[in-house]
């Protein structure tokens, strides 16, 4: 065959075809196929749209891109007229004030001991004062312990509880951060405010972290060394605890130490948030052995997982709310921390006072035991809380304390407040934002109203001498209080 013939080329039946051509040709036919069924999950099950941001915007995460149907025209977004004028808070008439709450402040009900402390709480000048020169706060104290917490901390702090071990072999370590709301089981609920948490988060990243150093058998100790001292206050009655007022404080706790049951609490609440914290690693495969017991966790420890709280401004709306006396006493505890003071009841609340006297609050003379307001020692002057609501209103400074005002329940509608004001003034509905205070005997309110003509009060109504057959009346004598604020024309 010369150099210029043309060798003849079978066809494909009398010719045979390599291996790799054959493997080629069922690679391109399995690839049509696989293209052909995505392009029909895709269509079918939208997952462009889903997965690739194709399609149209969604309604529900873009509603301002979704075009309007054909043949509809729709008119230009234009800006809202405002519902009312605006205007300047109006100084306040400290007679009227006088007049508005005169008689209610009077009632025998009441008791001997009523403190009434009003100013305007845009200069926080006094407009009327009379009363006992301190009180009993009773949970009123929880504002001087969350602005503490705040101007220490910063409304975006989060508490950690982590799990780590020293050495490969060694033992695992819970460790309590002091998380207030920390949960035994995840919280999906959308109306739980703040979101919290969870030990089964926590125990279920621990799993994974064993099991990846091949490990599935581990001893188990708990650190909750975080804070000290007495977990009861030597200043709370003894039956606080027994009849279920309140959980020993602890840096490292569970659902606040409540029992399942929902009002029973664990007397050792740590050791009851490491059995959950047992339970939940063996539900995931680790087999935890020997016994359970404390242990604190040494320095030169490795992180094997960790979960954190909500914003520290979330957990402080949370707890004026609804007046948690558990949350409380944890963030005092943790103002005691950051000031280099002992994490105790008695260090915490000197940090407290000593904390809020450096932006500006008038401390001086009170004298307090606890930070939830619990003991029936604490002294407070009503200004304190008078100016500690003026600095957290007007400070450029420190606009963390900004979420004093917003965490106060609004009276008739949120929080503490929400089943109250059902007498005396409709005008004090939505008007009244307060820190309610109650203890057996002892009744107030302390916080902001905005009168009916314009003038911005803060306000302190407490009575701590109540008799015991007057309590239920005292409460609603106070409500109607501050709602005669609210129906007040009081505008100098």
């Amino acid at each position: 065959m010369s150099q210029g013939d043309a060798e003849p080329v079978a066809d494909d039946a009398s010719r045979p075809v390599p291996a790799s051509g054959r493997r080629l040709r069922r690679w391109s036919t399995g690839l049509v196929v696989v293209l052909l069924l995505a392009a029909l999950t895709t269509y079918q099950f939208d997952l462009g749209t889903r997965w690739f941001d194709l399609g149209p915007p969604s309604p529900v995460s873009e509603p301002a891109k979704v075009p309007p149907p054909p043949g509809l025209s729709l008119p230009q977004l234009g800006t809202a007229p405002a519902v009312a004028e605006s205007t300047a808070p109006a100084d306040a008439d400290p007679v009227a004030v006088r007049r508005a709450v005169a008689a209610l402040a009077a009632s025998r009900a009441l008791g001997p001991r009523v403190a009434v402390d009003v100013a305007q709480l845009s200069d926080g000048e006094s407009v009327l004062s009379q009363g006992p020169a301190k009180v009993t706060p009773a949970s009123t104290l929880k504002l001087l312990t969350a602005g503490a917490a705040l101007v220490q901390l910063g409304a975006d702090h989060r508490f950690t509880t982590s799990v780590v071990r020293s050495g490969p072999r060694g033992p695992i370590v819970l460790v309590g951060g002091g998380d207030p709301f920390l949960a035994s089981q995840p919280v999906d609920d959308a109306d739980v405010y703040p979101p919290r948490a969870d030990v089964q988060t926590l125990a279920r990243s621990t799993a994974r972290t064993l099991r990846a150093s091949g490990r599935d058998r581990v001893q188990l100790r708990y650190d909750a060394s975080l804070f000290s001292g007495p977990q009861l206050s030597p200043h709370w009655g003894a039956s606080y605890f027994p009849d279920n007022v309140v959980t020993p404080i602890s840096s490292l706790w569970v659902d606040e130490g409540l029992q399942p049951n929902g009002y029973q609490r664990y007397a050792d609440p740590a050791a009851a948030a490491a059995e959950v914290f047992a339970d939940a690693l063996r539900e995931r495969g680790i087999k935890v052995v020997g016994q359970l017991r404390p242990g604190r966790a040494a320095p030169e420890s490795t992180e094997l997982a960790a979960v954190q709280s909500a914003p520290l401004g979330q957990i402080v709306e949370r707890v004026l709310q609804v007046s948690d006396n558990e949350g409380a006493e944890v963030l005092a505890r943790h103002v005691a921390l950051a000031a280099g003071a002992p994490a105790t009841f008695e260090g915490g609340a000197a940090a407290v006072l000593e904390t809020l006297g450096g932006v500006g609050v008038d401390v001086a003379g009170n004298q307090t035991f606890d930070g939830s307001g619990l003991s029936r020692d604490d002294r407070l002057r009503p200004e304190t809380l008078l100016s500690l609501l003026h600095v957290a209103a007007t400070s450029e400074q420190h606009p963390e304390l900004r979420r004093l005002l917003s965490g106060l329940p609004v009276a008739g509608f949120t929080g503490s407040l929400t089943y109250r004001f059902d007498t005396g003034s409709p005008l004090g509905l939505g008007a009244v934002r307060a820190k309610t205070g109650t203890l057996t005997g002892v009744h107030g309110l302390a916080g902001t109203v905005t009168t009916r003509d314009g003038a911005v009060l803060e306000f302190v109504a407490i009575a701590d001498r109540v008799a015991l057959r007057d309590n239920a009346t005292a409460q609603a004598i106070v409500d109607r209080l501050a709602a005669a604020l609210a129906a007040c024309r009081c505008a100098a």
